[in-house]
């Protein structure tokens, strides 16, 4: 059968699964719709929490970034396994005492104010957005290779799949529909990482495999480094960025993980504090099986690409590439009229993506020509996982199969992040701010009407991207490593902190993030383009400058609750009591 054939086959099943869940898991109160009634056992919570976390920026793009950037994409590893250390260890089981659905409770109920919890939410929503929009993108990435429809038609496709499940059964039925979707993209994820590690290798076991020898006895890792430097780029297994710049990467990511809302959320959905504790473990557990992977599928896709792409005549070239080129995903200018794709360092295109119609002499997707630059391929970094088992020559289901887990991925997160943005405007905003009174009927509406419109919004992301969709989502760490983290940590472990300092910390932390994004990442369009790397305050990138942002929030923080009135004593005494080791009679029950 053919890719698209068995894609419609492995997509309808997987789909039938998931609506099927949402409709069996029908949400009936708030407290189900929330925090999926209290009930889910450490198990399914840490299987729903890995899909929730492994989202389209893990299975599609992380693979595909660190295949570009080499030693350097080793932050994202580092970063976002690292970060569920502290989550584990620092936030989770205290905030499941605290016993609230969302961080802007937690945060409005700490720090006795509406103001508190109305900055929360509007940080909520900016984190949320920023994203999802990465998911978005995802999907329709997905859609548009394997259903062969429009990027933006697939992106409409998810969106009407998300709705489902989200409206349904909010977080009950996401939760059981997340512990589907993470077996579904390990899955998918693992079969071709062992059939191509075993091809290259022949060690079926793609994390030994990375590390082995291949046919001529060279090692994997010192052929990609030979490919690499013959190409003029810098070697695969050395890095270009400062050491500085690494350490704020992966720490942004690390306490950026440790502030996002629609992770935290999911510590709420377990009976018991200990329990909060076992799923927090175990989602590390099945977020390190994939991890630990997509380095090997990195190294993989990086060799296969340039060993059968660079030097070879588009005539020559395989259908994998054509097949990708009818997404603009990939094209190829022919600069030097010799026929033949040449890819070496250097951008092979002014900036602009390749999803122009236009065709050349050989009948090429062209790019539009970056005329500094030998370089004559774009490739998207987001289609080396997709592209990986078409590019290796494997089965058609295995095809098929990578397809349904990107799907699996990309839709699992951007159900749990539509969640947060609902609950935040239903919850935090309408029942606890504007009408206090409102029937649990009436709740529930809001909720579901809020999913609605924040859809609608997500969507119209995934169809004007900012970038990349591990990019984008790494800039939604900085934003919650910068709001919300130092309002969360400071809130359980300093009784002083107070109202004026924590409202103060997040909106200086957030406007000085979203500032640099603006600055150095996305520009202002029609006023001015990013800026250049050579700007960049202390060499900081901004996927890193949330650490800078983080320390800021919290200098702040502390100086201002200082100088300030401390919190009531009622308020301290609820951080004395969340601080009460699990087991330590009653605390442990609430």
């Amino acid at each position: 059968m053919s890719v698209q054939t068995w894609t419609w086959i492995l997509v309808g099943i997987t789909f039938t699964l998931y609506f099927g869940i949402a409709i069996w898991a029908r949400a009936g109160s708030t407290k189900e719709f929330y925090v999926a009634g209290g009930g889910v056992s450490p198990l399914a919570n840490g299987m729903a929490t890995a899909a929730d976390w492994m989202s389209a920026a893990s299975f599609i793009s992380m693979a595909g970034l660190i295949s570009f950037m080499g030693y350097d994409g080793s932050v994202f590893l580092m970063g976002w396994t690292g970060g569920y250390v502290l989550l584990a260890l620092l936030l989770a089981p205290y905030l499941r005492k605290f016993g609230k659905f969302t961080v802007p409770d937690f945060i409005g109920d700490r720090y006795y104010s509406n103001t508190a919890r109305t900055v929360a939410v509007i940080c909520a929503l900016i984190v949320s957005f920023t994203y999802v929009a990465g998911q978005m993108r995802g999907v329709g990435i997905v859609f548009s290779q394997f259903l062969q429809v429009d990027i933006n038609l697939g992106v409409i496709i998810g969106m009407a799949v998300v709705l489902v499940f989200a409206f349904l059964g909010g977080m009950k039925g996401i939760t059981y529909t997340q512990v589907a979707q993470y077996c579904v993209l390990i899955f998918a994820f693992m079969v071709p990482a062992f059939f191509i590690s075993m091809q290259m290798t022949g060690n079926i076991i793609p994390q030994i495999g990375m590390g082995g020898t291949v046919e001529d006895g060279t090692y994997l890792l010192e052929k990609l480094d030979t490919l690499h430097t013959q190409l003029g780029f810098n070697e695969y297994t050395d890095g270009s960025k400062s050491t500085w710049d690494v350490f704020a990467i992966t720490l942004a990511l690390m306490v950026g993980t440790a502030g996002l809302p629609h992770v935290i959320v999911r510590f709420f959905t377990v009976p018991k504090v200990k329990d909060a504790r076992k799923s927090a473990g175990l989602a590390l557990l099945f977020i390190a099986i994939l991890y630990t992977t997509a380095p090997a599928i990195a190294v993989f896709a990086r060799t296969n690409l340039i060993e059968t792409v660079s030097n070879t005549k588009y005539e020559a070239v395989p259908e994998w590439f054509k097949n990708w080129e009818n997404t603009g995903l990939i094209a190829w200018s022919d600069k030097n009229n010799d026929g033949k794709i040449q890819y070496v360092h250097g951008n092979a295109m002014n900036g602009k993506p390749a999803y122009m119609d236009q065709r050349g002499k050989y009948g090429e997707r062209l790019v539009s020509n970056a005329t500094d630059s030998a370089n004559e391929l774009y490739v998207d970094r987001d289609i080396m996982v997709l592209a990986n088992p078409e590019i290796a020559n494997l089965p058609n289901w295995v095809i098929a199969l990578v397809a349904a887990g990107g799907l699996a991925a990309a839709l699992s997160t951007a159900a749990g992040l539509l969640l947060v943005i609902s609950t935040s405007i239903s919850h935090d905003l309408i029942k606890k701010q504007i009408k206090p009174n409102i029937s649990e009927k009436g709740e529930l509406w809001a909720a579901r009407i809020s999913i609605l419109f924040a859809i609608i919004i997500a969507g119209l992301f995934g169809i004007y991207p900012p970038g990349f969709v591990a990019a984008v989502v790494a800039l939604a760490f900085g934003l919650a490593a910068a709001s919300f983290f130092p309002a969360i940590i400071l809130g359980i472990f300093d009784k002083r902190m107070n109202r004026q300092g924590a409202v103060t910390g997040m909106i200086v932390g957030i406007t000085l993030m979203l500032f640099y994004m603006i600055r150095y990442k996305t520009g202002l369009i029609g006023v001015m383009e990013p800026r250049p790397a050579s700007e960049w305050w202390f060499g900081t990138s901004p996927e890193g400058f949330g650490t800078i942002a983080m320390i800021v929030n919290v200098i702040i923080s502390v100086v201002v609750s200082r100088i300030t009135a401390p919190p009531p004593e009622s308020v301290q005494e609820i951080v004395e009591h969340i601080r009460i080791p699990s087991g330590a009679g009653e605390a442990s029950s609430h």
